[in-house]
């Protein structure tokens, strides 16, 4: 359903809009666990060990790609929540385009680079070829995983955070299958972990597709709206380009990381790739708040709400630093255990080593949360240099703890990149934000500042709650007199 987020209480908005994100986050990392468990245990540790060497360089240029298609959305929901559906269509159809271009050149050109780049990262010999292949087929399939990420966030951006979990849910379910067909007996290795993803991604867009077509008619582009011009362009690069270069920054300090790794042996990296998939399930909450926080933020100053951005904001910092103790007792608590559904019980060295980083990331949750609720915030304020800052703050914190720390302490050294990079971003995102939210107290409230029983509907077809059956309609609020305005009427007559 579209969702119209510059109504009700903040904080159950924010919270009722994450929670489809948090499942889909979590949903998404459940198959990732598959896929770890699946190469782990079916091909072994340096198999595992391989794939986990890639992941930095994917997140490089994948990254940066899902970075743009996010910032393209934020346009898209300013739109909405001003309720300018000729904007809202131009801007689906610019961040179309702009998505199709970035595909094409990632598909040409990566799959070609990608086993220079993985030499250059140090990757150990013995995990060279099957880190080359992984990494090859994931690069030829980048068109489908940036085009569901783009489907993804533009129909989020209208305020629909179920319909992509449902479509994510069943990629999932897929992609689950397919690993377990492919690498197990097909044989086909680490290749048919990466072909797996690769499908089932498409097959989410082929349904994200049809869902637009059969259910959302105010994103039903027309032919006046595929012409784009310059300031459609700019637009949308001037919050694209920065939020995916964000990305491939901190890419690169995990490179940094990665590079430390390799030298510490195929150990260490099969430890920190199984820490990492726990710790991303962990931290899919707090992501899923972010994200929430930047579409609330972005439809309500759209629609001129300055009062409830600042209300919204505060609430899920709130609901962020309880996430984050309880996200953490877990990790603190249960770590060892959960790394060991991936490599077993004979691999103690590398539990032990993945258990001591989600101990230092479980304990420094509190930092990462404050993190995601401020950068989300400037990012739908359409701040764009910010967040590119402590992307660079990021890289420096991280390249900072893989060449002293890692040098000196070994793998405990390199598990601090992360704490010290969301400290440095933090110091720098909570003084922006609280500039911003002093000067958003100074605004004045827009024409939706109350809301009646008069409203204009936006068609949207089928169920919006899940139980009704009928074609059923999303309202926008009309805008109408201040109720204090109201009153000094009143008054004057009188």
């Amino acid at each position: 359903m579209s969702r119209i987020l510059t109504t009700g209480s903040p904080w159950r908005v924010i919270l009722a809009f994450s929670v489809p994100l948090l499942i889909g986050n979590v949903v998404q990392q459940l198959y990732q666990f598959v896929d770890a468990i699946v190469v782990g245990r079916e091909l072994g540790v340096d198999a595992l060990a391989a794939v986990g060497a890639t992941g930095s360089m994917l997140f490089l240029l994948i990254g940066f790609a899902w970075g743009l298609t996010t910032g393209f959305a934020i346009p898209t929901a300013q739109a909405f929540g001003a309720g300018d559906h000729a904007a809202v269509r131009r801007s689906v159809a610019t961040g179309t385009v702009l998505t199709g271009v970035t595909s094409i050149l990632l598909t040409l050109v990566a799959p070609l680079i990608a086993g220079r780049i993985l030499e250059l990262l140090q990757t150990p010999a013995a995990l060279l070829p099957q880190a080359t292949t992984f990494a090859q087929v994931s690069f030829l399939g980048a068109g489908a995983t940036m085009f569901f990420n783009y489907l993804s966030a533009i129909i989020r951006a209208i305020g629909d955070s179920r319909t992509p979990l449902v479509y994510l849910t069943l990629a999932c379910v897929l992609n689950a299958g397919l690993v377990v067909l492919f690498v197990g007996p097909l044989g086909l290795g680490v290749a048919g972990a990466a072909l797996a993803t690769v499908v089932s991604q498409a097959v989410s867009v082929a349904l994200c597709l049809a869902h637009v077509r059969r259910r959302i008619p105010v994103l039903h582009l027309r032919r006046s709206d595929w012409r784009i011009g310059r300031n459609d362009l700019a637009l949308h690069l001037r919050l694209g380009l920065p939020m995916g270069f964000q990305a491939s920054i901190i890419a690169i300090g995990a490179l940094a990381v990665q590079v430390r790794l390799n030298a510490l042996g195929a150990d260490a990296v099969a430890a920190y790739t199984a820490a990492s998939r726990v710790d991303g399930l962990a931290v899919a909450l707090l992501q899923s708040l972010g994200l929430a926080v930047s579409m609330f933020v972005a439809q309500n100053h759209g629609g001129g709400r300055p009062d409830r951005i600042r209300r919204g904001v505060a609430q899920a910092s709130v609901m962020a630093l309880i996430g984050s103790v309880a996200l953490g007792i877990v990790l603190v608590v249960f770590g060892a255990s959960i790394v060991r559904l991936f490599v077993g019980d004979a691999s103690g060295d590398v539990v032990d080593l993945a258990h001591v980083m989600l101990v230092i990331n479980g304990a420094t949750y509190a930092l990462l949360g404050v993190l995601f609720v401020t950068r989300g915030a400037l990012q739908g304020l359409g701040h764009a240099m910010i967040p590119t800052v402590t992307g660079l703050i990021e890289l420096g914190m991280r390249l900072g703890a893989a060449v002293i720390l890692g040098a000196a302490l070994g793998f405990v050294g390199v598990a601090w990149s992360n704490p010290l990079a969301w400290l440095g971003a933090v110091a720098v995102l909570v003084p922006a934000y609280l500039h911003a939210h002093r000067a958003l107290a100074r605004q004045p409230l827009g024409p939706t500042d109350a809301v009646t029983a008069e409203t204009t509907p936006i068609p949207v077809i089928g169920p919006v709650d899940g139980s009704m059956t009928v074609d059923a309609v999303v309202t926008r609020p009309v805008p109408i007199q201040p109720q204090r305005a109201r009153r000094r009427t009143r008054m004057t007559r009188r």
